[in-house]
């Protein structure tokens, strides 16, 4: 199994982004210290839900800074720019990590990041396959060009060059259906519990065979279960709720609504949030049930930086360890070469 974190540099209240960003970077730090596998990092804009518009940017800070952790985009938003332009940085970060770095791609959601980057509503309705094809194109170490909708151009190879293939965020079955189609494993959120992981998963092996999908899921570790969904019931609704409000959308569609008392029940339900065991047994079970062997796992769900460090610290001395010991098997970087419970809806389409 493999156990990276997640990374959405959510702002909390009273606290500075750039205080936030840096305290990212530390947290991945942290991560390496304690033996986690890698690390991924969220793009969002004009929100305090993520103070992150650049995952590529803040990666690139963080290799910089390690030695051994892998370094992921989950994920960089290709309806809001150009895929050769996210490809040439994918292509740089390659190769200044040491071939560390995993990119991680998504359709996004019909927010007003569409307006103010200019792309516009029909790259985010109907304009994501040509975009991941051309982002495929630019990846694959030869000459390319386009004539598409969207995308128009003679042509050209990327400087420098780099082999990738990406992972695909998937919240919507036609987002699953054309990673499937790709042959590109699927980032599965942390919205969504086993039985809703599982179909997906079945779904996609019944047309693309078997991949090494990536699972998002909140983790938060305390002395005892009570004690760790209490802190975070405390903590994450003064994030969620004015986190989630800034998604608005680039037209006259309605924003979706969020129960957040309901939401952070959930998470706290079906994700290892509790003691050291139960974490461990948590994510065991959902590896079962699912097939999945990669999980990414939220650790900022505390707010606090200084808990923050000490949840990523105790998951790598008290977790990690269970989890290897019931698991021995290693599985390789999934994207170099690349109790059943309803769940709210994603904050976002992909």
């Amino acid at each position: 199994m493999r156990i990276g974190v997640f990374l959405v540099a959510a702002q909390f209240p009273g606290q500075d982004p750039g205080e936030i960003l840096s305290g990212a970077v530390e947290a991945i730090v942290a991560a390496e210290r304690a033996g986690f596998d890698d690390a991924w990092i969220a793009e969002h804009h004009f929100m305090s839900y993520g103070v992150c518009p650049s995952p590529a940017t803040l990666a690139a800070v963080a290799i910089g800074r390690t030695s051994r952790i892998g370094l992921g985009t989950a994920v960089s938003v290709l309806s809001t720019q150009h895929p050769v332009a996210l490809a040439e940085q994918a292509a740089m970060l390659h190769h200044l990590s040491g071939g560390r770095f995993a990119l991680g791609v998504g359709r996004g959601g019909p927010w007003v990041d569409l307006e103010v980057f200019g792309t516009g509503a029909e790259r985010f309705e109907r304009g994501f396959p040509e975009a991941l094809d051309l982002l495929l194109s630019a990846l694959s170490g030869r000459p390319f060009s386009a004539d598409g909708e969207f995308f128009a151009f003679r042509e050209v190879g990327l400087v420098p060059a780099a082999r990738l293939r990406p992972v695909v965020a998937c919240t919507s079955p036609a987002t699953a259906l054309l990673a499937a189609e790709r042959g590109l494993p699927m980032l599965l959120g942390m919205h969504v519990g086993d039985a809703e992981k599982a179909a997906a998963v079945g779904a996609y092996a019944a047309r693309g065979g078997i991949r090494a999908h990536v699972a998002a899921a909140v983790a938060h570790v305390a002395d005892s279960t009570p004690q760790a969904v209490r802190e975070l019931k405390r903590a994450m609704p003064a994030w969620l709720e004015p986190g989630l409000a800034g998604y608005v959308p680039v037209d006259a569609r309605p924003r979706p609504a969020r129960d957040v008392g309901a939401y952070v029940d959930f998470l706290t339900r079906v994700h290892p949030v509790g003691s050291p065991e139960h974490c461990a047994r948590t994510l065991a079970r959902t590896a079962e049930v699912t097939g999945i062997e990669h999980f990414i796992l939220f650790v900022e769900g505390a707010g606090e930086h200084d808990r923050v460090l000490e949840n990523i610290a105790r998951l790598g001395a008290e977790v990690l360890p269970l989890i290897k010991a019931t698991r021995p098997e290693a599985d390789g970087l999934a994207t170099a070469q690349p109790q059943e419970l309803s769940s709210p809806p994603a904050p976002a389409s992909g």
